[in-house]
C-alpha cells in the first residue's frame, strides 16, 4: 500500500512538472522588423506593347514590376525617341510622355496650373505625369477628316503658345511631319498630294495662306498679292499671260474658301500633304 501511495506521488509529480513547462519553445523570428517602404508608379495603359511610368522611363509591358508597377531603371530616361523637339510632338504616345516629363521640358509648377478643359469651370492637373498623359493622347486639332491623322506626329506636349513667339516659328512647328509640296500649273492640291500617295491636309492650307510661308516655298519674285481664286495659295506661272502677273504669289483673306480640290491654269499651289 505503501508503494502504490508513493508511485501515485510520482505519478503526479511528473504531471506537475510536464505542465509547468511550456508546450512550445519560443524561437527567434528573422522576419520581424519595420516594413520596407516600396515605390510605386503610376502608368499609361494606352498602348498594347509598351508603358510609360511617373518616373520617366518605357519599358515593355511583361518587364514592369509586378509590385512597385515601375520600369526597370536600366533604360534611359525621360526618352524622347520619334520626338520632334521643336513642336514637343511624338510618333509614339509612350515616348510622347517620357519625354514630356523631363524636368528641362515640363516645369511642374506651371503645368499643375493648366486647366485640364476650356470651360472656366474645368480643374487644373495634379502633377506633371497627369499633364503629360492627357498632354499626349491625340486632339481633334491632330485629326483631318474625322478619321484620319493629320501628322504621324499627333502625340504633342507642348502647352498654349506663347504670344511672345515669333509666328513662323509656332507655324513651323504645325507643319511638323507635313509635306509642303510644289503643283504644277493647272494641278489641284488633291492631284498633288495623290500622286505621291498622300493626301491633302485641308485644314492646314491656312497655315500655308501666308506671304512668308509662300517666299520660303516659292520665288514670287514679283510680289506678294491678296486674291480671290480658290487656288490659293498660289504662285503664278512665268508663262502666264502678263495682265495675270507672272511670277506673283497669291494668298486669300477669305480662308473658308481654301479647298484642296481649287486650280487654276495659270497658277501652281502650294500644298499640304501627309
Amino acid at each position: 500500500m505503501g508503494r502504490l501511495r508513493s508511485r501515485v506521488e510520482i505519478l503526479t509529480l511528473v504531471v506537475l512538472v510536464i505542465l509547468a513547462v511550456p508546450s512550445k519553445v519560443p524561437a527567434v523570428r528573422n522576419d520581424i522588423g519595420f516594413p520596407r517602404s516600396i515605390m510605386s508608379c503610376n502608368t499609361t495603359v494606352q498602348g498594347r506593347y509598351l508603358i510609360s511610368d511617373s518616373n520617366g522611363y518605357v519599358c515593355s509591358a511583361l518587364s514592369l514590376d509586378s509590385f512597385s508597377r515601375c520600369c526597370p531603371t536600366g533604360g534611359e530616361r525621360f526618352a524622347c525617341q520619334g520626338c520632334n523637339l521643336a513642336s514637343k510632338c511624338c510618333n509614339s504616345y509612350e515616348y510622347c510622355v517620357s519625354c514630356c516629363l523631363d524636368p528641362s521640358r515640363t516645369r511642374e509648377d506651371l503645368v499643375t496650373k493648366v486647366k485640364i478643359a476650356k470651360p472656366i469651370t474645368a480643374g487644373t492637373y495634379a502633377s506633371a505625369f497627369d499633364y503629360c498623359v492627357g498632354r499626349c493622347r491625340h486632339n481633334s486639332a491632330s485629326v483631318v477628316h474625322e478619321n484620319a491623322y493629320a501628322s504621324n506626329f499627333h502625340h504633342c506636349f507642348s502647352m498654349h503658345q506663347n504670344s511672345s513667339e515669333p509666328k513662323e516659328s509656332k507655324t513651323e512647328a504645325r507643319l511638323t511631319g507635313i509635306d509642303v509640296l510644289v503643283g504644277r500649273p493647272g494641278e489641284s492640291c488633291e492631284s498633288v498630294c495623290r500622286s505621291r500617295g498622300q493626301s491633302c491636309l485641308s485644314n492646314m492650307l491656312s497655315l500655308l495662306n501666308r506671304c512668308d510661308i509662300l517666299q520660303k516655298y516659292m520665288r514670287c519674285k514679283n510680289g506678294c498679292y491678296v486674291s480671290m481664286g480658290a487656288d490659293q495659295p498660289a504662285e503664278v506661272a512665268e508663262d502666264a499671260p502678263s495682265h495675270l502677273n507672272p511670277g506673283a504669289c497669291l494668298y486669300t483673306q477669305m480662308e473658308e474658301r481654301l479647298f484642296c480640290e481649287g486650280s487654276h491654269q495659270h497658277t501652281r499651289r502650294l500644298c499640304p500633304c501627309a
